[in-house]
Protein backbone atom coordinates (compact mmCIF):
# COMPACT_ATOMS: atom_id res chain seq x y z
CA UNK A 1 0.00 0.00 0.00
CA UNK A 2 0.89 3.45 -0.52
CA UNK A 3 2.60 5.46 2.24
CA UNK A 4 -0.62 7.42 3.84
CA UNK A 5 1.91 9.59 5.74
CA UNK A 6 3.89 10.80 2.71
CA UNK A 7 1.94 14.09 2.11
CA UNK A 8 3.53 14.50 5.62
CA UNK A 9 6.82 14.29 4.43
CA UNK A 10 7.22 18.19 3.56
CA UNK A 11 6.41 19.07 6.59
CA UNK A 12 8.91 17.11 8.32
CA UNK A 13 11.49 17.71 5.83
CA UNK A 14 10.69 21.78 6.88
CA UNK A 15 11.47 21.45 10.34
CA UNK A 16 14.42 19.07 9.48
CA UNK A 17 15.91 22.13 7.44
CA UNK A 18 14.47 25.17 9.80
CA UNK A 19 15.58 23.79 13.14
CA UNK A 20 17.65 20.69 14.97
CA UNK A 21 15.70 17.61 15.77
CA UNK A 22 15.89 15.08 18.27
CA UNK A 23 13.71 12.09 16.87
CA UNK A 24 11.91 9.90 19.57
CA UNK A 25 12.91 6.62 20.11
CA UNK A 26 11.18 4.10 17.60
CA UNK A 27 10.04 7.30 15.78
CA UNK A 28 6.99 7.22 18.08
CA UNK A 29 5.84 7.16 21.48
CA UNK A 30 1.66 7.01 22.34
CA UNK A 31 0.75 10.39 24.20
CA UNK A 32 -2.26 9.62 26.75
CA UNK A 33 -4.75 12.07 28.11
CA UNK A 34 -5.41 11.90 31.77
CA UNK A 35 -8.04 11.79 34.00
CA UNK A 36 -10.90 10.46 32.03
CA UNK A 37 -11.33 12.98 29.12
CA UNK A 38 -15.25 13.13 29.52
CA UNK A 39 -14.74 14.08 33.09
CA UNK A 40 -13.09 16.98 32.13
CA UNK A 41 -15.55 18.13 29.80
CA UNK A 42 -18.65 17.79 32.00
CA UNK A 43 -16.84 20.11 34.73
CA UNK A 44 -16.01 22.42 32.14
CA UNK A 45 -19.67 22.67 31.05
CA UNK A 46 -21.83 22.28 34.02
CA UNK A 47 -19.90 25.37 36.21
CA UNK A 48 -21.00 25.28 39.75
CA UNK A 49 -21.07 22.30 41.24
CA UNK A 50 -24.13 23.24 43.62
CA UNK A 51 -27.65 22.07 42.62
CA UNK A 52 -30.72 23.79 44.64
CA UNK A 53 -33.53 23.40 42.12
CA UNK A 54 -35.31 20.51 40.04
CA UNK A 55 -36.64 20.78 36.75
CA UNK A 56 -39.89 18.91 35.63
CA UNK A 57 -43.34 18.36 35.93
CA UNK A 58 -43.96 15.78 38.12
CA UNK A 59 -40.62 16.59 41.09
CA UNK A 60 -42.68 14.73 43.94
CA UNK A 61 -39.80 11.67 44.13
CA UNK A 62 -36.06 11.35 44.13
CA UNK A 63 -36.35 8.38 42.03
CA UNK A 64 -38.88 6.68 39.08
CA UNK A 65 -38.44 3.58 38.06
CA UNK A 66 -38.95 3.19 34.53
CA UNK A 67 -39.80 0.45 32.26
CA UNK A 68 -36.64 -0.15 29.23
CA UNK A 69 -38.38 0.87 25.91
CA UNK A 70 -36.68 -1.08 23.21
CA UNK A 71 -36.22 -0.35 19.71
CA UNK A 72 -39.67 -3.04 18.84
CA UNK A 73 -41.44 -0.94 20.54
CA UNK A 74 -40.67 2.59 20.15
CA UNK A 75 -37.83 3.42 18.06
CA UNK A 76 -36.59 6.68 19.61
CA UNK A 77 -32.65 6.67 18.95
CA UNK A 78 -31.76 6.57 15.85
CA UNK A 79 -28.77 8.63 15.40
CA UNK A 80 -25.42 7.97 17.30
CA UNK A 81 -22.35 9.93 17.72
CA UNK A 82 -18.84 9.24 19.07
CA UNK A 83 -14.95 10.32 18.27
CA UNK A 84 -11.64 8.90 19.28
CA UNK A 85 -7.93 10.51 19.42
CA UNK A 86 -4.51 9.03 19.27
CA UNK A 87 -1.84 11.07 19.72
CA UNK A 88 2.19 9.96 19.04
CA UNK A 89 5.59 11.85 19.95
CA UNK A 90 7.70 11.71 17.43
CA UNK A 91 10.53 13.98 18.41
CA UNK A 92 11.60 17.55 19.96
CA UNK A 93 12.38 20.47 17.83
CA UNK A 94 15.25 22.60 19.01
CA UNK A 95 15.23 26.07 18.02
CA UNK A 96 18.22 28.40 18.87
CA UNK A 97 17.06 28.16 22.91
CA UNK A 98 13.83 27.38 21.95
CA UNK A 99 12.47 23.38 22.08
CA UNK A 100 8.32 22.20 21.28
CA UNK A 101 7.56 18.30 21.13
CA UNK A 102 6.11 17.26 17.58
CA UNK A 103 3.18 15.37 17.72
CA UNK A 104 1.01 13.30 15.10
CA UNK A 105 -2.74 12.78 15.99
CA UNK A 106 -5.02 10.71 14.59
CA UNK A 107 -8.33 12.23 15.47
CA UNK A 108 -11.86 11.78 13.75
CA UNK A 109 -15.91 11.09 14.72
CA UNK A 110 -18.51 9.07 13.51
CA UNK A 111 -22.72 9.20 12.97
CA UNK A 112 -23.82 5.95 12.78
CA UNK A 113 -27.85 5.42 11.92
CA UNK A 114 -29.68 2.66 12.88
CA UNK A 115 -32.41 1.13 10.90
CA UNK A 116 -35.47 0.24 12.05
CA UNK A 117 -35.11 -3.62 10.69
CA UNK A 118 -32.05 -2.88 13.92
CA UNK A 119 -28.68 -2.80 11.18
CA UNK A 120 -26.32 0.09 11.63
CA UNK A 121 -24.70 2.21 8.92
CA UNK A 122 -22.39 5.14 8.69
CA UNK A 123 -24.16 8.27 8.27
CA UNK A 124 -21.24 10.57 8.10
CA UNK A 125 -17.64 10.91 9.74
CA UNK A 126 -14.91 12.81 9.58
CA UNK A 127 -11.31 12.44 10.02
CA UNK A 128 -8.33 14.10 10.04
CA UNK A 129 -4.51 13.87 10.98
CA UNK A 130 -2.60 16.80 13.16
CA UNK A 131 1.10 17.78 13.44
CA UNK A 132 0.91 19.20 16.90
CA UNK A 133 3.72 22.02 18.23
CA UNK A 134 4.21 24.83 20.71
CA UNK A 135 3.47 27.94 18.08
CA UNK A 136 5.54 29.69 20.93
CA UNK A 137 8.48 28.28 20.79
CA UNK A 138 8.88 28.32 16.94
CA UNK A 139 9.99 31.07 14.82
CA UNK A 140 7.09 32.77 12.70
CA UNK A 141 9.22 31.83 9.41
CA UNK A 142 9.01 28.34 10.16
CA UNK A 143 5.64 28.17 11.34
CA UNK A 144 4.42 29.90 7.93
CA UNK A 145 6.61 27.14 6.32
CA UNK A 146 4.72 24.52 8.00
CA UNK A 147 1.66 25.81 7.02
CA UNK A 148 2.72 26.15 3.35
CA UNK A 149 3.74 22.64 3.25
CA UNK A 150 0.40 21.53 4.57
CA UNK A 151 -1.39 24.01 2.63
CA UNK A 152 -4.23 22.14 0.05
CA UNK A 153 -3.58 19.13 1.67
CA UNK A 154 -7.33 18.23 3.18
CA UNK A 155 -6.68 15.86 5.52
CA UNK A 156 -3.73 17.34 7.44
CA UNK A 157 -4.04 19.86 9.86
CA UNK A 158 -1.44 22.37 11.92
CA UNK A 159 -2.36 22.93 15.65
CA UNK A 160 -1.00 24.94 18.21
CA UNK A 161 -1.20 22.98 21.70
CA UNK A 162 -1.22 26.43 23.48
CA UNK A 163 -3.95 27.97 21.85
CA UNK A 164 -8.02 26.39 21.84
CA UNK A 165 -7.16 24.10 24.18
CA UNK A 166 -9.88 23.69 26.50
CA UNK A 167 -9.38 20.45 28.52
CA UNK A 168 -5.74 21.34 29.19
CA UNK A 169 -6.51 25.03 30.47
CA UNK A 170 -9.22 23.37 32.76
CA UNK A 171 -6.51 21.30 34.36
CA UNK A 172 -4.10 24.05 34.31
CA UNK A 173 -1.98 21.79 32.73
CA UNK A 174 1.98 23.48 31.21
CA UNK A 175 3.49 20.40 30.15
CA UNK A 176 3.58 20.29 26.60
CA UNK A 177 3.27 16.60 25.90
CA UNK A 178 -0.08 16.31 27.45
CA UNK A 179 -1.30 19.63 26.44
CA UNK A 180 -0.31 18.49 22.86
CA UNK A 181 -2.66 15.32 23.57
CA UNK A 182 -5.36 17.36 24.92
CA UNK A 183 -5.37 19.37 22.21
CA UNK A 184 -5.79 16.71 19.95
CA UNK A 185 -8.96 15.58 21.69
CA UNK A 186 -10.80 19.33 21.79
CA UNK A 187 -10.17 18.51 18.09
CA UNK A 188 -11.92 15.33 17.88
CA UNK A 189 -15.21 16.81 20.52
CA UNK A 190 -15.39 19.90 17.85
CA UNK A 191 -15.70 16.96 15.06
CA UNK A 192 -18.25 15.25 16.96
CA UNK A 193 -20.23 18.76 17.58
CA UNK A 194 -19.70 19.04 13.45
CA UNK A 195 -21.51 16.19 12.97
CA UNK A 196 -24.55 17.09 15.80
CA UNK A 197 -24.84 20.29 13.48
CA UNK A 198 -24.39 19.89 10.21
CA UNK A 199 -25.71 16.19 9.18
CA UNK A 200 -29.35 16.60 7.83
CA UNK A 201 -31.74 14.30 10.45
CA UNK A 202 -35.74 13.28 10.11
CA UNK A 203 -37.56 15.45 12.43
CA UNK A 204 -38.32 13.08 15.25
CA UNK A 205 -34.83 10.86 15.03
CA UNK A 206 -33.09 11.35 18.21
CA UNK A 207 -29.55 11.74 18.19
CA UNK A 208 -27.67 10.64 21.18
CA UNK A 209 -23.85 12.51 21.32
CA UNK A 210 -21.13 10.36 23.83
CA UNK A 211 -20.33 12.29 26.73
CA UNK A 212 -22.04 15.72 27.94
CA UNK A 213 -23.27 18.67 25.55
CA UNK A 214 -21.48 22.05 25.49
CA UNK A 215 -23.41 25.91 25.61
CA UNK A 216 -23.48 25.39 21.58
CA UNK A 217 -26.43 23.08 22.51
CA UNK A 218 -28.14 26.30 24.73
CA UNK A 219 -30.56 27.08 22.19
CA UNK A 220 -30.92 24.28 20.10
CA UNK A 221 -33.76 24.09 18.04
CA UNK A 222 -32.93 21.42 15.27
CA UNK A 223 -34.13 17.78 15.88
CA UNK A 224 -34.06 16.58 19.29
CA UNK A 225 -31.14 15.04 21.17
CA UNK A 226 -29.46 13.77 24.39
CA UNK A 227 -25.57 13.66 25.36
CA UNK A 228 -24.63 10.53 27.63
CA UNK A 229 -21.97 10.61 29.56
CA UNK A 230 -20.63 7.48 30.93
CA UNK A 231 -17.99 9.34 33.24
CA UNK A 232 -18.72 13.04 34.89
CA UNK A 233 -17.56 14.81 37.74
CA UNK A 234 -17.96 13.68 41.29
CA UNK A 235 -18.05 17.18 42.94
CA UNK A 236 -22.05 18.40 42.47
CA UNK A 237 -23.62 19.24 45.18
CA UNK A 238 -27.49 18.69 45.72
CA UNK A 239 -29.49 20.86 48.29
CA UNK A 240 -33.48 19.46 47.95
CA UNK A 241 -36.39 21.73 49.24
CA UNK A 242 -36.14 24.13 51.63
CA UNK A 243 -36.72 24.69 55.69
CA UNK A 244 -36.50 22.12 58.37
CA UNK A 245 -37.25 19.70 55.64
CA UNK A 246 -33.85 20.63 53.15
CA UNK A 247 -31.71 17.65 52.32
CA UNK A 248 -28.08 17.98 51.20
CA UNK A 249 -26.67 15.65 49.24
CA UNK A 250 -24.01 14.85 47.15
CA UNK A 251 -23.60 12.98 44.24
CA UNK A 252 -22.56 9.42 45.97
CA UNK A 253 -25.40 9.88 48.27
CA UNK A 254 -27.74 10.41 45.66
CA UNK A 255 -27.18 7.67 43.26
CA UNK A 256 -25.92 5.32 45.85
CA UNK A 257 -29.51 4.19 46.47
CA UNK A 258 -30.59 4.34 42.38
CA UNK A 259 -31.94 1.11 41.29
CA UNK A 260 -31.65 -0.66 38.06
CA UNK A 261 -34.20 0.64 35.70
CA UNK A 262 -34.36 3.35 37.87
CA UNK A 263 -33.59 7.58 37.05
CA UNK A 264 -33.01 10.85 39.40
CA UNK A 265 -35.49 13.77 39.12
CA UNK A 266 -34.30 15.72 36.31
CA UNK A 267 -31.83 19.04 37.45
CA UNK A 268 -31.08 22.22 35.63
CA UNK A 269 -27.18 22.67 34.66
CA UNK A 270 -26.19 26.34 35.47
CA UNK A 271 -29.43 27.11 37.17
CA UNK A 272 -30.80 28.67 34.40
CA UNK A 273 -32.67 24.90 32.63
CA UNK A 274 -31.21 25.66 29.26
CA UNK A 275 -30.11 22.34 29.83
CA UNK A 276 -31.37 19.59 31.89
CA UNK A 277 -29.45 16.72 33.28
CA UNK A 278 -30.38 13.55 35.34
CA UNK A 279 -28.61 10.20 35.84
CA UNK A 280 -30.16 6.75 35.00
CA UNK A 281 -29.16 3.19 36.11
CA UNK A 282 -28.54 0.59 33.22
CA UNK A 283 -26.85 -1.93 35.30
CA UNK A 284 -27.43 -3.26 38.54
CA UNK A 285 -24.82 -2.86 41.14
CA UNK A 286 -24.54 -6.37 41.70
CA UNK A 287 -21.46 -7.29 39.98
CA UNK A 288 -19.68 -4.38 39.40
CA UNK A 289 -16.48 -3.05 40.97
CA UNK A 290 -18.11 0.44 42.16
CA UNK A 291 -21.42 1.78 43.15
CA UNK A 292 -20.96 4.67 40.83
CA UNK A 293 -21.05 1.82 37.53
CA UNK A 294 -23.63 1.28 35.44
CA UNK A 295 -25.16 4.43 35.90
CA UNK A 296 -25.27 7.34 33.03
CA UNK A 297 -25.63 10.93 32.95
CA UNK A 298 -28.07 12.03 30.46
CA UNK A 299 -27.86 15.78 29.66
CA UNK A 300 -30.59 17.49 27.33
CA UNK A 301 -31.42 20.93 25.50
CA UNK A 302 -34.46 23.10 26.84
CA UNK A 303 -34.07 25.80 25.00
CA UNK A 304 -37.63 27.32 26.33
CA UNK A 305 -36.58 26.97 30.47
CA UNK A 306 -39.38 25.41 31.72
CA UNK A 307 -39.75 22.59 33.49
CA UNK A 308 -39.74 19.43 31.16
CA UNK A 309 -42.24 16.60 30.73
CA UNK A 310 -41.82 13.98 33.08
CA UNK A 311 -43.14 11.16 31.28
CA UNK A 312 -40.82 12.27 28.11
CA UNK A 313 -38.24 11.74 30.22
CA UNK A 314 -39.23 8.44 31.24
CA UNK A 315 -39.44 7.53 27.70
CA UNK A 316 -36.25 8.64 27.31
CA UNK A 317 -34.23 7.38 30.11
CA UNK A 318 -36.48 3.58 28.72
CA UNK A 319 -34.67 4.17 25.43
CA UNK A 320 -31.50 4.54 27.22
CA UNK A 321 -31.55 0.97 29.40
CA UNK A 322 -32.80 -0.69 26.24
CA UNK A 323 -29.50 0.18 24.54
CA UNK A 324 -27.28 -2.28 27.06
CA UNK A 325 -28.09 -5.47 25.79
CA UNK A 326 -25.32 -6.02 23.85
CA UNK A 327 -21.50 -4.59 25.25
CA UNK A 328 -18.18 -4.43 24.84
CA UNK A 329 -17.31 -6.57 27.95
CA UNK A 330 -13.49 -6.75 28.00
CA UNK A 331 -13.07 -4.07 25.43
CA UNK A 332 -13.35 -1.10 26.82
CA UNK A 333 -12.96 -0.38 30.76
CA UNK A 334 -16.12 1.57 30.21
CA UNK A 335 -18.49 -1.13 28.89
CA UNK A 336 -20.56 -1.10 32.18
CA UNK A 337 -21.83 2.19 30.82
CA UNK A 338 -21.69 1.77 27.19
CA UNK A 339 -24.46 2.47 24.76
CA UNK A 340 -24.26 -0.75 21.60
CA UNK A 341 -24.68 1.93 18.77
CA UNK A 342 -22.51 4.24 20.62
CA UNK A 343 -19.44 1.77 20.88
CA UNK A 344 -20.55 0.56 17.40
CA UNK A 345 -19.66 4.11 15.98
CA UNK A 346 -16.49 4.03 17.96
CA UNK A 347 -15.04 1.11 16.38
CA UNK A 348 -15.91 2.91 13.46
CA UNK A 349 -13.91 5.62 13.46
CA UNK A 350 -11.22 3.54 14.99
CA UNK A 351 -11.21 1.08 12.49
CA UNK A 352 -10.38 4.40 9.93
CA UNK A 353 -6.79 4.66 12.07
CA UNK A 354 -3.74 3.82 10.82
CA UNK A 355 -1.98 0.96 13.06
CA UNK A 356 0.82 2.12 15.46
CA UNK A 357 3.22 -0.16 13.15
CA UNK A 358 2.08 1.58 9.64
CA UNK A 359 2.47 5.16 11.55
CA UNK A 360 5.82 3.99 12.78
CA UNK A 361 6.95 2.72 9.51
CA UNK A 362 5.35 5.64 7.18
CA UNK A 363 6.78 8.58 9.21
CA UNK A 364 10.26 9.09 8.98
CA UNK A 365 12.50 11.89 9.55
CA UNK A 366 14.30 13.27 6.61
CA UNK A 367 18.44 13.24 6.89
CA UNK A 368 19.45 16.33 8.71
CA UNK A 369 22.18 17.16 5.95
CA UNK A 370 21.67 20.80 6.51
CA UNK A 371 21.99 20.67 10.04
CA UNK A 372 25.93 20.42 11.25
CA UNK A 373 25.17 19.36 14.70
CA UNK A 374 23.36 16.50 13.76
CA UNK A 375 26.64 14.73 11.59
CA UNK A 376 28.64 15.00 14.75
Amino acid sequence: MPNPFQPLQQALRTLVEGAEILPATGQAVTDMVTPDIEEIYDRHTTGDAAVDTVWETDARSLYRTVEPVPRMQEHGFRYFVDGSARTYFIGTLLEQDRSTPVQISQVGAAMVKREDDGRIRVAASRHKILLTLEKSQVSEQLWEELERALKGIPEYDLCDSTTNNPYAEMQGLREPRPRGAHRANWYMRQLEVELALSVPREENAWLVIDGSLGNEFENWSGAPLVGVAKTFRRDTQFKLGSGPRARQLNLFTLLKDLQENQRTIVFPRGGEGKIVFWYVRIRPQKGLDYPLMGVVKVEMPNPDREPVDSTLVDRISGWLIAERTVTPYGRDRRWHAHLYPISIAERVIRSRFYSEEVLRSGIRWPFQISNPSAER
